[in-house]
C-alpha cells in the first residue's frame, strides 16, 4: 500500500493557519451572506460560462440604456458585479486550498482506515479462536458496525 500522506505539521504552523483563517473570516464576514438550502436550490445561478455574458450586459446597460426595463436598478447591478469581480479571485484561491485539504484528509483517512479494519478483523479472528483480551476489544469496536434501529421501528 502506497503511503501518500506522511506529514507532521508543527503546532506553530497549524496555529498560524488558524489565526490567518480567523483574520480572513473577520474581514469577510461583514460582506457575506448565508442562503438556505431551498434558496440555493431554486435561485438562478451564474456559472463560469455565464460570466462573459453578464459582463457584456453590464457594458450595454450603460451604453444602450434604452433597453432597460423601468424596474432595473443599474447602480445596484454594478455594485453586485463589482462584488463578484472582487470576491471571485478570493473564492478560487480558497477553493483550491479546500480541494487540496479535502484530498489530503480523504487520503489520510483511507491510509488509517485500512489498517484499522485489518486490526478489527484480526480481533474478530481472535474472538473466534478464544484469544485472551480479544472479546472486550471486539465488543467495543463492533459498535461502529451495528445497525441502528430507527426510532419508529417496532420490535418484531
Amino acid at each position: 500500500m502506497e503511503n501518500k500522506v506522511s506529514i507532521e505539521i508543527p503546532p506553530a504552523d497549524l496555529q498560524a493557519v488558524k489565526d490567518a483563517l480567523q483574520i480572513v473570516g473577520n474581514i469577510l464576514n461583514p460582506y457575506l451572506i448565508a442562503l438556505t438550502d431551498d434558496e440555493r436550490r431554486t435561485m438562478l445561478k451564474m456559472g463560469e460560462a455565464t460570466e462573459p455574458f453578464v459582463g457584456k450586459v453590464m457594458d450595454y446597460v450603460v451604453s444602450n440604456p434604452q433597453f432597460l426595463n423601468p424596474f432595473t436598478d443599474v447602480p445596484e447591478m454594478q455594485k453586485d458585479w463589482k462584488a463578484i469581480s472582487q470576491l471571485l479571485p478570493v473564492f478560487r484561491t480558497m477553493d483550491q486550498i479546500c480541494s487540496n485539504l479535502n484530498d489530503t484528509l480523504m487520503e489520510a483517512g483511507k491510509e488509517v482506515l485500512e489498517p484499522a479494519l485489518a486490526y478489527y478483523n484480526a480481533v474478530k479472528m481472535g474472538v473466534r479462536m478464544n484469544v485472551p483480551d480479544a472479546k472486550p476489544i471486539y465488543e467495543e469496536l463492533r459498535k461502529r458496525w451495528e445497525k441502528r434501529r430507527k426510532p419508529n421501528q417496532e420490535e418484531a
